[in-house]
């Protein structure tokens, strides 16, 4: 399995900021030959891919818009028609525990059928490359607390189609590797928009966040580097505080 970044093509969904921007301005540094941002935004979009390119080069980014819930045959024949890809980065998700079915539309659903789709296009018993495939999961994808149901649920899916499509009897088949990351509180337009259910503990949960270790999403995008290098497939990492990464063995 390729641990070098050079010259990969590099898909990012939720590519325009936060975490998913951060990954992407990293592996430009590691060498990647382009990184393609999805993204629903379209006004962050457009300038994330000019920033990329004005700091890596022409062609070193570009960003299609996207919308995960519906476009993954149109956008996934767009980039299939024009590259190679190497690595996807299944990065987008969303935070409200007040829309259950929009929260795993695009936390869990999205994930799997854009996981899918990939890994069938890179596959090597199937005319692929190979490749790696790396889904952002969250603390909440192993560890549980009280304040966050739906979105705790969410990520122990993404964890569990990780492990399992990741496991080593894919990986020795397929050729591609299926690994997750595991951030905690990150410091990204997610968290300034939390909307929690009404389980009468609203001052308790504000109470908890100011207790909990942020980071930057830079740390991230670090870290993404360093499991690209080390993980193998079904694995997870942690990510949390910006401290050094960590294999989550459970």
């Amino acid at each position: 399995m390729a641990t070098d970044l050079t010259n990969k093509v590099v898909v990012v969904t939720g590519g325009a900021d936060g975490i998913g921007y951060a990954i992407a301005d990293k592996y430009l540094a590691q060498g990647a030959q382009i990184t393609i941002l999805l993204d629903i935004n379209e006004q962050r979009g457009p300038e994330a891919a000019k920033k990329l390119t004005s700091k890596y080069g022409e062609n070193k980014a570009v960003f299609i818009k996207c919308d995960l819930t519906t476009d993954l045959a149109d956008v996934s024949k767009k980039i299939f028609d024009n590259y190679k890809v190497d690595v996807l980065v299944n990065n987008a998700g969303i935070y409200n525990e007040n829309k259950l079915k929009l929260t795993i539309d695009v936390n869990v659903t999205a994930v799997i059928d854009w996981g899918l789709h990939f890994w069938q296009h890179m596959r090597k018993d199937k005319g692929g490359n190979g490749g790696t495939m790396i889904n952002i999961a969250s603390i909440y994808g192993f560890r549980v607390d009280q304040f966050m149901p739906i979105y705790q649920a969410t990520k122990f899916a993404v964890m569990g189609f990780t492990r399992s499509l990741g496991h080593t009897a894919n990986f020795m088949r397929s050729g591609v590797r299926v690994v997750a990351i595991c951030p905690g509180y990150t410091k990204t337009k997610l968290e300034a928009i939390f909307s929690t259910n009404d389980l009468g503990q609203t001052e308790e949960f504000h109470e908890f966040l100011s207790t909990q270790l942020w980071q930057e999403a830079e740390a991230v995008g670090d870290a993404a580097v360093e499991v690209f290098q080390r993980a193998t497939s079904g694995s997870a990492w942690l990510i949390e505080g910006a401290k050094p990464i960590v294999e989550i063995d459970h």
